[in-house]
């Protein structure tokens, strides 16, 4: 019912082309994945998300479990159902929401207790719980419960969050029960490349279908980023697929693939399209900005997306100072359009063994952009 295929690799990097087979169809890698945060992608219609080429997009157990529930979910048929996407989806552990509450929640041994933050009612996420809620919810691809720590912190406490995510890797195995969900482990272990490469080699004895790595993209530099997963990836087992969490930024999910990543998904591109910022070739755009007023121009010029094809730079600032909800959508749709439009431009790049004029090409063009 799961099979990843490996089909291709890049000879001079880490950068590998392939496809994952889920019961609701085949993922091709390298992927990004649009957010569906509660059980949709912000301003985005499923059909929209279909044209653009998304083949698989996320929804988040934590939102999900406060609220609709994960049961009303279930009782409607599952996510698929619910939301009416026939493509694959993943959803993620909740751990990572969860870390992000602060003094709002409580790490123990058994699990995390911690206040709604829609109406501070009391709940607890243990691994077992995780694994509860994601089998309701009925996505194809579930996550580990993990816990996730914050830049900077201390090889100590790191140490500790990351034997603490593998024995709860080991209790989410045990608990997990429906063979049409592949269960994937969370690799931490901060920015310690002992503990990250410690943290990897174990999941991989435990023998997960697939790995997602965890921790990173929470404000370190890129740099630090790009460092964990030199450590990290060699680690990681060639046959199955590998997931950078929580990444979205362009020159990112470049150097993730050039690294030997597969999967990465981010709110970046919505939350951004809804602040009138647009993701270009040449980099951030804000589309707010007076120079733009009798811009006639595409948004992007090299972008073959139903905005870039159809609107001008004048035309959504003008919907940004009128205020119009369409702003945010056909921005929206621009940068979910670009970021999976370019890591299917990577893949072919792999396929055809030219992904180092590919990445080199990126480079030469790609700037930090406005508002950086």
């Amino acid at each position: 019912m799961f099979h990843f295929e490996l089909e291709r690799e890049c000879p001079s990097t880490g950068a590998r082309a392939g496809t994952l087979y889920t019961p609701h169809g085949a993922i091709r890698t390298p992927v990004f994945m649009p957010v569906g945060t509660q059980a949709t992608v912000k301003a985005m219609a499923p059909f929209e998300l279909e044209w653009m080429g998304a083949e698989i997009i996320l929804g988040n157990t934590y939102h999900l479990a406060l609220r609709p529930g994960a049961e009303l979910v279930a009782e409607a048929g599952g996510l698929h159902s619910f939301m009416g996407w026939k493509r694959p989806i993943l959803t993620d552990s909740g751990g990572f929401q969860v870390f992000s509450l602060g003094e709002l929640r409580k790490i123990s041994e058994e699990g995390v207790s911690f206040r709604s933050h829609l109406d501070g009612s009391k709940w607890f996420f243990s691994p077992e719980e995780a694994m509860r809620i994601q089998e309701n919810l009925g996505a194809d691809i579930i996550m580990a419960f993990d816990e996730c720590v914050s830049w900077p912190t201390s090889e100590e406490y790191s140490r500790e969050a990351m034997h603490r995510t593998l024995r709860w890797a080991e209790r989410c195995k045990a608990a997990h029960t429906r063979k049409d969900q592949a269960l994937f482990g969370i690799v931490q272990g901060a920015f310690f490349p002992e503990q990250r490469v410690a943290c990897a080699r174990a999941l991989g004895d435990m023998d997960f279908p697939g790995y997602g790595i965890g921790g990173l993209s929470v404000g370190e530099p890129h740099e630090v980023m790009y460092r964990m997963l030199d450590y990290t990836l060699p680690e990681m087992p060639r046959g199955k697929p590998r997931y950078l969490m929580g990444v979205g930024w362009p020159a990112n999910l470049v150097e993730g693939v050039a690294r030997g990543v597969d999967m990465f998904d981010c709110v970046l591109p919505t939350r951004n399209g809804r602040n009138g910022t647009l993701l270009t070739s040449r980099g951030r755009m804000n589309i707010k900005r007076a120079e733009y007023t009798r811009d006639f121009s595409p948004p992007d010029p090299e972008c073959d997306c139903y905005v870039c094809t159809h609107y001008s730079r004048a035309y959504l600032r003008h919907l940004y100072r009128a205020g119009e909800i369409l702003a945010a959508r056909l921005c929206s749709w621009h940068n979910l359009h670009f970021l999976i439009s370019l890591l299917r431009r990577a893949r072919q790049a792999i396929l055809e063994d030219r992904f180092p004029e590919f990445r080199r090409d990126f480079w030469s063009r790609f700037e930090e952009g406005e508002g950086e």
